[in-house]
């Protein structure tokens, strides 16, 4: 299966080198072996690492080459399309509170590792903001924020001006904000992650593609090319670039293509009237505008792939500068520097999915958006199973597998031009002027 280059990103060009690995060579013994270099990956193995668990990790490519060294950078510890009484109502008493408790705390989750280890990779913890687009949308936001205040969360709302100054825009009818909130460079909280769980003992063998994992009596045989690990248990947390190692694995969700943009570096006036404090921008839209700043002052955003938008670079820049310029009308022309592409893994209940591989192998993924602090929470939850805490008592309820619905490989991308539609709805009947896009 291709992907697209990794070289393209902004991130390659700015993140901290890599750790030195290399690929398996020979049959290795470990006690768990992790299938993925990833977020969801480094974090079980750092985790098990921590607790003197012997660890192999293997790696199609180099550690970040997925998802995980692509996104844009957000970490944002909210759920991506559910509401936290909703996400309780969907798991129950049991579950509802266990992975909630998890994912709203998964960005300092993130940046407690990104402190302890000294990670390289711009992680500033300074807020989250979603704006609201339409007046109407206020008491969406309130409610929201609301819930997350009720799990203990400092989220407030701000007012039209807070909004203004915050997010550098005049388009915005207030906001609510979550101070937990943060953003960095993806690939180089991937290289970090996988330094760390190195310095903890576990070993990372980049360039080393699973081709099958099978029985070798009580334990596992995870098979490369050049070599395998034979392990008591397997984790593997591939996410959106999943093999066919395992039957029926990747039939579990659906991809979704995100391209990314960056300008080169803004003014420093300008730098100064757009997100002054450094936070991550969310719109409230259901097709938003994204927008935060690296470390050299480049704003970065993303979209969507649907059909010409994302699949045609020069269409997508003009889209996409015409978007910020009606957002952030003090930002005139802009000069995109980077552009790149990266895949998600999506499905239906967009929550983390624990799949129930055999006795001894699991699999998570399905993650649907929010990487960052998904994959490092998911990162515990794994390794609490690999350290035999009992199913009943894990964050999130193991489930067999199950293929994503015929109607998931259309939806995504056929919906976006209704969220689109409707949105502009919601402005009109709110008497605001829609954007040009």
């Amino acid at each position: 299966m291709g992907h697209a280059p990794l070289e393209d990103s902004l991130w390659y060009a700015t993140a901290a080198p890599a750790p030195a690995t290399h690929p398996i060579d020979g049959q290795v013994q470990a006690d768990v072996c992790v299938v993925g270099a990833g977020y969801t990956g480094l974090s079980t193995a750092l985790h098990l690492a921590e607790k003197g668990v012997n660890v192999a990790v293997l790696e199609a490519q180099q550690a970040g080459f997925g998802g995980s060294g692509r996104n844009a950078g957000h970490c944002t510890p909210t759920f991506h399309y559910y509401s936290i009484p909703k996400v309780r109502q969907m798991l129950g008493e049991t579950f509802g509170p266990r992975i909630i408790e998890r994912q709203t705390n998964g960005t300092n989750i993130a940046f407690d590792i990104i402190r302890r280890y000294g990670i390289d990779c711009e992680g500033v913890q300074t807020g989250y903001v979603q704006p609201a687009h339409a007046p109407s949308m206020l008491k969406k936001l309130e409610a929201k924020c609301r819930t997350y205040q009720e799990v203990g969360k400092a989220a407030r709302m701000l007012d039209r001006a807070e909004t203004e100054r915050l997010t550098g825009s005049p388009r915005y009818f207030g906001a609510w904000f979550h101070p937990e909130g943060g953003h960095l460079n993806p690939l180089g909280y991937s290289r970090g992650l996988a330094r760390a769980a190195m310095s903890q003992g576990a070993r990372i063998f980049t360039d080393s593609p699973v081709t099958a994992i099978k029985p070798e009596g009580s334990r596992w045989r995870v098979e490369t090319p050049s070599g395998s690990v034979v392990a008591d248990k397997v984790v593997c947390g591939t996410g959106a670039y999943t093999s066919d190692f395992w039957p029926g694995l990747r039939q579990t969700f659906t991809i979704l293509t995100v391209a990314c943009l960056a300008t080169e570096p803004l003014s420093d006036n300008l730098r100064k009237s757009i997100a002054p404090e450094n936070n991550t921008v969310v719109e409230s839209r259901s097709d938003p505008a994204i927008y935060k700043f690296d470390k050299d002052g480049r704003l970065v955003t993303s979209v969507f792939v649907e059909g010409r938008r994302g699949g045609d670079p020069a269409h997508t820049k003009t889209m996409v500068e015409a978007r910020l310029k009606w957002i952030l009308p003090q930002l005139g022309d802009v000069t995109w520097q980077y552009y790149w592409y990266g895949d998600l893994d999506m499905q239906p209940r967009t929550i983390p999915r624990l799949y129930d591989l055999a006795p001894g192998v699991i699999a998570s993924l399905g993650y649907s958006g929010r990487g960052v602090p998904t994959g490092t929470m998911m990162g515990t939850v794994l390794a609490d199973w690999a350290m035999g805490v009992p199913a009943k008592d894990l964050a999130l309820p193991l489930e067999p597998l199950k293929p994503v619905p015929f109607y998931m490989h259309v939806a995504p991308r056929a919906l976006l031009p209704y969220y689109r539609f409707r949105d502009q709805r919601i402005a009109r009947r709110d008497g605001v002027r829609p954007p040009p896009y």
